[in-house]
């Protein structure tokens, strides 16, 4: 078992009262799984994975992470245990723009303490076609190639866990379809456990199950 959900939940003081974005969520997701997460825009996709990653924590029930509940870390422990276990991929690709493509994909190598990441991070950026843009600057790089440092970055640490935001929803058809065909390529090959969040019923249904939220409530 990678990942446990029991009773989650999760409300937001709004106005003069309380608005509840997720009801009593319950699944499990097991080693080498690729999982959709599916629903309409404001259904609590987004807000389920950052519970999911302990980004931000529910009103109730619980997420075990890889078996450890992450109710009883501190941010600093939750931290640490997403630079093991997890790698991230978004639909705003998140590089920091100070950092060239080789310094993004090293980073959480390096924040791991892991021995030679620059050879690591070099390697991984080959491996998604930009041995020749190691140098450039997000900015200097296309959607499509930003998204490609992005996933460099998360799988460089081999994580046991893929999380991935909407990660094609910046990004035109064609690109999108080879930036997920590289995805799933690599998740294969390191044996990943996936879960993706997106709104593409066709992308959903390239995973083994799929899990649909519908106001905040799972349905079958």
């Amino acid at each position: 078992m990678v990942l446990r959900v029991e009773g989650l939940g999760k409300s937001v003081a709004s106005g003069d009262g309380t608005l509840t974005i997720l009801h009593e969520i319950d699944f499990v997701v097991t080693a080498g799984e690729a999982v959709a997460i599916v629903g309409a825009s404001g259904s609590g996709k987004s807000t389920l994975l950052g519970l999911l990653a302990g980004l931000d924590l529910p009103t109730s029930g619980r997420v075990w992470l890889a078996e450890q509940d992450l109710s009883l870390l501190d941010e600093d422990g939750r931290a640490a245990l997403r630079g093991r276990e997890l790698g991230f991929v978004f639909q705003s690709f998140h590089l920091l723009a100070a950092l060239t493509a080789l310094e993004n994909a090293m980073l959480p190598l390096e924040l791991l303490g892991l021995p030679d990441p620059r050879t690591v991070a070099e390697a991984m950026l080959a491996r998604v076609g930009l041995a020749d843009r190691l140098s450039h600057y997000p900015k200097h790089l296309s959607g499509g190639e930003q998204q490609r440092v992005a996933l460099a970055r998360a799988f460089a640490v081999h994580p046991r866990l893929l999380l991935a935001d909407e990660p094609t929803g910046n990004l035109d058809a064609a690109t999108g379809q080879q930036v997920i065909d590289l995805m799933f390529e690599m998740n294969a090959e390191q044996g990943t456990t996936l879960i993706l969040v997106t709104h593409d019923e066709s992308l959903a249904q390239r995973c083994g199950r799929v899990i649909r939220l519908a106001s905040g409530r799972l349905v079958e």
